[in-house]
């Protein structure tokens, strides 16, 4: 069976991202198994971020690796949180703050003003020196929410209001917010090339 890293610490996108490549039938290994430590992303973008990430496993590992970069982007904040969306409230804050940031960066505004959308960008490397790699792009169109609902999902999901739905993507179960996020999306997308191209 053929291998694959995912080179990811997050543990609630590991889940996810495990659950989007069963259909591939390698053997994924998330990064940390494999001794390999988050690197810095310095990027200005979110395929430069996903890249560094993928090519930095890859590179320890020997083995190909996906990766993403993904993060939330409302408009109404000149395009915040965005890449920092994971450290939107500082280098060391938690999901709690950046969720709390958020808030009250938005106190007072209104409906037409709470658009906003995750994107993701996947990326597919054989190796750390592949010179020709899968990229991917997911977005998921929504709203931001006044208060936080729902227990499910993790990061921005308790404040993000689907534009196709009722509720939170704190609310929705795990297969139908793969079949609608944008992670879901963007993976699809690099599944398809990853069966056509590997």
């Amino acid at each position: 069976m053929r291998q694959l890293v995912i080179a990811t610490g997050n543990p609630g996108k590991l889940i996810e991202m495990r659950v989007l490549l069963a259909p591939l039938g390698f053997e994924v290994f998330p990064q940390s198994e494999l001794g390999v430590d988050d690197v810095d992303e310095p990027g200005p973008g979110f395929i430069e971020n996903a890249l560094i990430k993928a090519r930095h496993a890859s590179r320890l590992t020997g083995l190909p690796a996906i990766a993403d970069d993904s993060g939330l982007v409302v408009p109404a904040l000149a395009g915040a949180p965005g890449v920092y969306s994971a450290r939107y409230a500082g280098k060391e804050a938690n999901t709690a703050n950046n969720n709390q940031k958020l808030l009250s960066e938005m106190a007072g505004m209104k409906a037409a003003d709470r658009r906003a959308y995750f994107i993701c960008q996947a990326v597919a490397v054989l190796s750390a020196d592949d010179p020709l790699p899968l990229v991917a792009l997911g977005r998921w169109h929504g709203s931001i929410a006044e208060s936080a609902r729902g227990e499910k999902g993790f990061g921005y999901d308790p404040l993000f209001v689907p534009a196709t739905e009722n509720c939170s993507a704190a609310e929705l179960s795990a297969v139908v917010k793969n079949k609608l996020s944008h992670r879901g999306l963007a993976m699809q997308q690099l599944i398809e090339q990853i069966q056509k191209f590997w």
